[in-house]
């Protein structure tokens, strides 16, 4: 009698609790763990490399482990926007309130800043390469990893939703209306359009990948708000279905949408057969408000999320799990590994241990590998090398022309208006850049010195981490110092190095047999060495910090030791 006069004392405070803590979040899963922030959180987590960044009011960036653990905190200097998106190496990219965007690496130190014209209106896309594409106001605009403009859109209304990835290293977005009028377009990464007028709004707008006429096709299909789905690829407009209740969120793989319905419902859709495959309960409910919706669809299932819970489904409609949140302060975030994070109005940082799986992502040696590949690394023959093989001597007897080649592409990096011509210039650069790094060099055909090492340069500002493998040879193979430091400077300024190959080279120029004594050379070594370090995080940074470490011995020039002593304090 005693033991259940405890138990039921124990469920009477128990409840008694449970109503005094307004804020606190309900879910039939216990927290995995929690954390005190000291601030309200501003918008969803972002989680990535097995970590998590939250913003926070204050100004703040805050970042724990998968376990909890907490690793550092960011202060960003004046208040921060919602919105944050973070790269596959652990970069995280947030805005001021007054429009300067911020990029913070894996360690919580500041990468770069650049003024936008406006704060963002959404989250950047992190394209291919890890060039950026930020909207702000009624403008997208295209940085490279390094914060280097490489072209803008300027449009005649605000953005209505995107950036949204369309599969193929571009973005699709749209428009708040005009005239009636809602207008989409899809961006290439180099800045080319394709627009749509469509006289019905969009909810979203997702590639969809079709079997038409035997011929399998990318397009995109058009969700909109009155449940009609819509796919367009080709010079083709078919209509795919009416759905029985207006959507509130919807997502894309291959040939399939997935769809969550303002009954709360979620309809798994084949794009080819016309038809829904399975029907599973969400945590929403019939005519909830809730708008705030956020989706995914991976190699592990479909995943519904808002401020009240999240759903979790298999590919065969399973539903895996599902959790009910109270209190929160935005959407929450589901990572690679399976943890869901959540803020809470209480300021604290929920964790939700849902799933064992891992998503799957591929290596390289110094992190994940991209998603897909520009053709920037080994880029068609700019117009002039097309040519043919005489190309070499043709630009060491034109110096006029290289001249004007190399400052009219200065000009465009200047201007922010690389845009489509980022192909055609990356040739041309490499081509100059790269005309006395072949197998067989002779000096007597080589561009001069002054012009390669300006390509170099040049090709660093416009440069994806595609271009890595091109720079590491040129600084591998080039006779030049200078050329072979500009080379060095150029793979620091871009900033990554995830097969390891620049460490490498830099390795066998710093111990015998291949040690080098020109001091400029050395510098710039030091100094890449160190900005890769900075950019990259670990576990590029633990070997980058050993390689310094060696070039500042005592036998190294006083300059270098200097050098590399400030380089190793900026890392601490």
């Amino acid at each position: 009698m005693k033991k259940r006069r405890l138990v039921l004392l124990s469920a009477l405070l128990a409840a008694l609790g449970s109503q005094g803590a307004l804020f606190a979040q309900e879910a039939a899963i216990a927290p995995l763990w929690r954390q005190a922030l000291g601030a309200s959180v501003l918008g969803r987590p972002a989680a990535q490399v097995e970590s998590v960044v939250t913003v926070c009011d204050g100004g703040t960036l805050k970042s724990y482990s998968r376990r909890g653990t907490f690793l550092w905190n960011y202060l960003a200097g004046g208040r921060l926007g919602s919105h944050i998106s973070r790269s596959r190496e652990g970069t995280s990219y947030v805005c001021r309130t007054n429009g300067v965007f911020i990029a913070v690496n894996r360690s919580g130190r500041e990468l770069w800043r650049v003024r936008l014209p406006s704060p963002l209106s959404a989250p950047a896309l992190i394209g291919w390469d890890g060039r950026l594409f930020v909207p702000c106001g009624s403008s997208l605009r295209c940085y490279t990893a390094a914060g280097y403009l490489l072209w803008s859109h300027e449009f005649d209304s605000p953005l209505g939703f995107g950036p949204l990835s369309d599969n193929r290293g571009g973005v699709i977005l749209g428009l708040e209306p005009k005239d009636g009028v809602f207008s989409v377009y899809n961006i290439t990464h180099s800045g080319g359009i394709s627009a749509y007028a469509l006289s019905e709004k969009p909810l979203s707008v997702l590639p969809l990948e079709l079997d038409t006429g035997g011929t399998n096709k990318a397009g995109l299909a058009f969700v909109y708000q009155s449940g009609r789905l819509e796919w367009r690829g080709g010079g083709e407009a078919i209509t795919l279905a009416r759905l029985p209740s207006p959507p509130l969120g919807a997502v894309s793989r291959g040939n399939r949408l997935a769809l969550v319905l303002e009954d709360g419902a979620v309809h798994l859709f084949d794009g080819e057969t016309k038809s829904v495959l399975w029907t599973g309960e969400s945590h929403l409910s019939p005519g909830n408000a809730e708008k705030d919706i956020s989706m995914l669809y991976d190699e592990r299932g479909i995943y519904v999320l808002s401020p009240s819970g999240a759903a979790g489904f298999a590919g065969d409609g399973r539903r895996l799990w599902l959790l009910r949140l109270r209190g929160t302060a935005s959407c929450p975030a589901f990572g690679p590994e399976g943890v869901l994070y959540s803020g809470g109005s209480d300021w604290i940082l929920y964790a939700y241990r849902l799933e064992e799986r891992v998503l799957r992502i591929g290596q390289s040696l110094y992190g994940p590998l991209p998603e897909g590949s520009y053709g920037l690394g080994n880029p068609p023959p700019s117009d002039l090398g097309s040519g043919g093989p005489d190309l070499r001597d043709y630009l060491v007897n034109q110096e006029d022309t290289v001249r004007e080649i190399l400052e009219r592409i200065a000009g465009s990096i200047r201007a922010g208006s690389v845009g489509r011509d980022e192909t055609e210039y990356t040739a041309l650069l490499m081509e100059i850049g790269g005309s006395a790094s072949g197998a067989e060099v002779r000096r007597d055909t080589a561009v001069q010195t002054a012009f390669r090492a300006e390509a170099l340069r040049l090709l660093s500002f416009i440069g994806s981490r595609e271009t890595i493998p091109f720079l590491v040879r040129v600084f591998s193979r080039d006779r030049d110092s200078s050329v072979k430091a500009e080379a060095a400077a150029a793979i620091g300024r871009i900033g990554v190095d995830p097969d390891g190959l620049a460490l490498g080279a830099f390795a066998a120029q710093s111990f015998p047999p291949g040690l080098v004594r020109d001091n400029y050379l050395l510098l710039s070594m030091a100094g890449a060495i160190g900005s890769l370090c900075r950019f990259s995080g670990p576990p590029l940074s633990d070997a980058g910090i050993k390689l310094l470490m060696s070039l500042g011995r005592d036998d190294m020039p006083l300059l270098v030791r200097n050098r590399v002593r400030d380089e190793l304090a900026s890392l601490r």
